[in-house]
């Protein structure tokens, strides 16, 4: 839903999640590379509610969602999503029942995942092939070890994930190259074979795969200010100015006395903090938009909330603060947040607190 105009009825702090941005990011991709989707909504679609962004993208016919655990397939089946849901963390062989029973389809790589699989009547399953990430898999140049169990139980597709494919070093030729050496020592091509993560999908024009992995991309983080191709801003963190005050020269702000005034500073006080995923590392760095300008927090970043030196700028009690997106002309992109507070884009999405309500814009 859109959040509310009146100061009364706004939360504290909150997420605003631009489903139409996510579904213009998608569209991109798909021109790019010319192939489907399989968009990743993982994590909760890296904290951005897994069930109304599988729901907005829904409409773009992906091949399949992934997710990384049967709880995360689970809450999209209750939700009434009915596409496949690929499962990309291993699954015990003890907990494909429950797998099946969800109607998720499962990625498998060990002869006895395979033979367990099957013994439960089978269904789609993908293949997980390792060639340099360490992570999972069965090893490049082992597959044909499985060539009976594939041709007992053929799979539906068949993967590799890419360990630096932001990275100009040749990992990405070198990953590709085993990846096909694998798929030619299978008994029989699956149908739906898939290799791009974001990073790779914006280098790739078009991809030679049949459909690409789309993560952090969709949700407005990009591979760097080089890339081809830039995603639009999704995820905004706004929240209320509660108090301010006038603290003199010399006077210090918030634990253990980081930030000391030089000269008078008007100081609000912003009903966020590290409780609520705005990273105590912000503290001192971090940046906040509010009245038509740009303010800097000033000193730790608490709990529940945080301090910004608001000084020259039209700002009052009950006004909207915004540390992460866009607020009229300017932006604070995931990108450049994270590397403020020494993150991980992916950290810093991640990391929003449940206890910030969601809001949703630009969808139905």
């Amino acid at each position: 839903m859109p959040t509310q105009s009146s100061s009364e009825t706004k939360p504290r702090a909150w997420v605003e999640v631009d489903l139409a941005a996510i579904l213009r990011n998608a569209k991109a991709l798909e021109r790019q590379t010319r192939t489907r989707l399989l968009p990743m909504v993982k994590a909760d679609a890296y904290g951005l509610g897994a069930v109304p962004v599988a729901r907005a993208l829904d409409a773009l016919d992906p091949i399949a969602f992934g997710v990384s655990s049967i709880v995360e397939g689970e809450e999209l089946r209750r939700a009434g999503i009915q596409r496949p849901v690929v499962v990309f963390t291993p699954t015990l062989p003890r907990d494909l029942d429950r797998l099946r029973h969800a109607k998720l389809t499962p990625t498998l790589a060990s002869p006895e995942g395979i033979a367990r699989w099957t013994a439960l009547g089978g269904g789609p399953w993908h293949l997980a092939i390792e060639t340099g990430m360490h992570r999972a898999g069965i090893a490049w140049d082992a597959v044909g070890g499985l060539a009976a169990a594939v041709q007992a139980e053929p799979p539906e597709g068949a993967f590799t994930h890419f360990h630096s494919a932001e990275l100009d070093n040749q990992s990405l030729s070198l990953q590709e190259e085993r990846f096909r050496v694998a798929l030619d020592a299978l008994p029989l091509r699956p149908r739906v074979l898939h290799t791009e993560n974001s990073a790779a999908a914006v280098r790739r024009h078009p991809s030679p795969w049949d459909c690409i992995r789309p993560g952090v991309f969709l949700y407005g983080v990009g591979s760097g200010p080089t890339a081809a191709l830039q995603p639009e801003p999704v995820v905004h963190l706004r929240a209320q100015v509660v108090e301010l005050r006038i603290v003199p020269d010399g006077e210090t702000v918030s634990y253990d006395a980081t930030w000391v005034a030089r000269g008078a500073r008007r100081i609000a006080t912003v009903a966020v903090g590290y409780g609520d995923g705005y990273r105590r590392h912000l503290g001192n760095v971090g940046k906040a938009l509010v009245g038509g300008g740009i303010a800097p927090v000033v000193g730790v970043v608490t709990m529940d909330m945080l301090m910004i030196d608001a000084t020259g700028l039209p700002c009052e009690e009950g006004d909207v603060v915004t540390l992460l997106g866009r607020s009229g002309e300017h932006l604070l992109s995931a990108e450049a947040v994270a590397e403020m507070g020494h993150l991980s884009p992916y950290e810093l999405l991640t990391g929003l607190r449940q206890r910030l309500p969601r809001t949703y814009v630009g969808g139905a």
